[in-house]
């Protein structure tokens, strides 16, 4: 009986469940409220973090800056290392290279923005402070 209960439960495995399980969250109720919240998608659907997911589906996930698009190979309810959870799913290409590029015009966004030499002074903030007044801002 337990063989058989152990089968049954690996083919239905809740996508908060399996989410966690594959290291995306750190807890299942982190996984809970980004699908709650529309930052997971279940086969370019939204859907309730009870969905039981099935090997083959699509799952796009917002973390932070990053958009990840992911495809289901195995199904999993145990949290384990990062190595074993990394072959419960693998990345698109496309969405690889998206991402690169993502992280690419960010790189160059922010070398573009060269801080400030030194802070500026009392005298600095009034004439700052000055300016806006004059301006309206």
């Amino acid at each position: 009986m337990s063989s058989r209960h152990a089968d049954t439960d690996k083919a239905q495995v809740r996508l908060d469940k399996w989410l966690w399980a594959a290291r995306f969250y750190k807890t299942r109720s982190l996984a809970k409220e980004a699908i709650e919240g529309g930052k997971v998608h279940y086969n370019d659907q939204r859907c309730k973090p009870g969905k039981t997911v099935e090997t083959g589906a699509t799952v796009k996930l917002r973390l932070g800056w990053q958009e990840k698009i992911v495809i289901i190979d195995d199904i999993s309810d145990k949290r384990r290392g990062a190595p074993q959870a990394q072959t419960l799913y693998h990345e698109t290409e496309d969405s690889i290279r998206r991402r690169e590029d993502l992280a690419w015009q960010r790189k160059t966004m922010q070398a573009a923005q060269l801080p400030p030499a030194r802070r500026p002074t009392k005298k600095d903030r009034r004439d700052l402070q000055k300016f806006r007044e004059q301006q309206g801002l």
